[in-house]
């Protein structure tokens, strides 16, 4: 009965105050699109199927482990610093990233204003506290649970559709993972609307396991692209920002294309080989992850160069 009453409570929420948004849990940013020199680019990059921009996401879901009534039944009547999680749940960095948002698909946190489905969805609020747990302690003194929380107003399901390992630095203890999240969020209109993030996992291995450090994440807009600039495009990126702002693209090569992992090679006027790697969202527009020059050892080296320091070099 205690179960039952917990799902039905009231939602009480916290006033939100004007620093770092937090949504889903993560630092939230807003996606950027540069002005710089954007008149002065040639329309080639602008006449393309705008159509694409508009499609929803057709992926599979990623957090699919089964967290039924009998997962979340020792946790339901306790508070987050009174619950333990097996380790298994976070015995590889991958692991923890998939049970984190198994846990939260089964999460709701709908309000009168952000309203949605027919009557209890999934087991509302009893999943956060046990998600809470993933988080490492560090992570939890900067973003308090009732923070948290509040982050998931107005969300009534999470499918985690991509995730993929970045390369960090040699020396760097963090795992960093790419990630892609489909949210069905409530509203006043009497209707529910899918919305798209993308952004950044960091884990740190604590003894036996792995907990998220940070988060962070950035909403997609299905109509920035196709009306304005050319930013979305990974082709333009290389070509203008590393070929006319950085004058390093001597030659592009042939994209090479696999599912949502773009690889972009180039010959420098360096002399050098250079390999960009984008990844293509829901929203059809691309996201430059990962940079990378052949070493002396014929071996891809992570390297980072940022085009916005050569366009004021330029200048």
């Amino acid at each position: 009965m205690k179960f039952i009453n917990k799902i039905f409570n009231k939602m009480k929420y916290s006033p939100s105050k004007k620093k770092d948004m937090l949504v889903l849990g993560a630092k939230f940013q807003n996606q950027t699109s540069k002005q710089t020199d954007a008149k002065e680019q040639k329309n080639e990059y602008r006449i393309r199927d705008v159509e694409k921009y508009f499609r929803p996401s057709c992926l599979p879901i990623l957090n699919n482990r089964v967290m039924d009534f009998h997962f979340f039944n020792p946790y339901y009547d306790k508070s987050y610093d009174e619950i333990v999680l097996p380790s298994s749940l976070m015995n590889s960095p991958e692991n923890t990233i998939i049970n984190y948002f198994s846990i939260l698909r089964e999460a709701a946190n709908l309000t009168r204003n952000q309203i949605g489905g027919c009557g209890t969805v999934g087991m509302a609020k009893i999943p956060y506290p046990v998600a809470f747990n993933f988080l490492t302690k560090d992570f939890q003194k900067k973003v308090s649970y009732t923070s948290y929380l509040q982050s998931f107003k107005g969300i009534g399901h999470i499918n985690l559709i991509k995730l993929n390992k970045l390369p960090v630095e040699s020396h760097s203890q963090t795992k960093r993972f790419f990630i892609e999240l489909e949210t069905i969020e409530g509203s006043s209109k009497n209707l529910t609307y899918f919305a798209y993030y993308y952004g950044y996992v960091y884990l740190r291995k604590e003894k036996s396991i792995y907990k998220i450090e940070d988060i962070t994440l950035v909403g997609e807009d299905f109509l920035c692209a196709a009306y304005h600039l050319w930013q979305h495009d990974a082709e333009a990126v290389v070509d203008i920002e590393y070929g006319n702002w950085c004058k390093l693209v001597k030659k592009r090569l042939p994209t090479k294309k696999d599912g949502y992992i773009k690889k972009i090679d180039f010959e420098g006027t360096d002399g050098n080989e250079y390999r960009f790697v984008f990844f293509e969202l829901t929203n059809d527009t691309d996201v430059l992850v990962a940079q990378y020059k052949k070493g002396l050892k014929a071996k891809w080296e992570l390297i980072k160069i940022d085009p916005e320091k050569c366009l004021r070099e330029n200048k």
